[in-house]
């Protein structure tokens, strides 16, 4: 099944008849001692760390992917309002959140 996710709060030509629910997805990811130390070194010399870009990408996805199930579960067409936030749970790990308003279509 298909969905529409957007930021927006309007879905232009879709006339929105039923607000469902907010749906969320979430994950924690964790750094690793490797990655650590790549990093300190990137600190010094400066640069992209790609170990850690990559890291919150896969978040990202994950987080994402979870939250569009949510919705499929809910029977939405679309989600709406879509936000993305990071918080850190721990030293040395964080979540990555993903939430928006589910709806049906009319």
């Amino acid at each position: 099944m298909k969905i529409i996710v957007t930021t927006g709060t309007e879905i232009p030509g879709k006339k929105i008849s039923k607000v469902i629910c907010v749906v969320k997805g979430s994950t924690l990811r964790a750094k690793h001692l490797g990655r650590d130390i790549a990093a300190g070194l990137k600190n010094l010399i400066g640069g992209e760390i790609e170990s850690y870009t990559d890291l919150l990408r896969q978040a990202r996805e994950e987080a994402y992917n979870r939250m569009v199930n949510e919705a499929i579960k809910k029977d939405a067409d679309a989600i709406i309002g879509m936000r993305f936030m990071t918080s850190m749970v721990m030293q040395g790990s964080a979540e990555m959140l993903v939430y928006g308003t589910a709806v049906k279509f009319s």
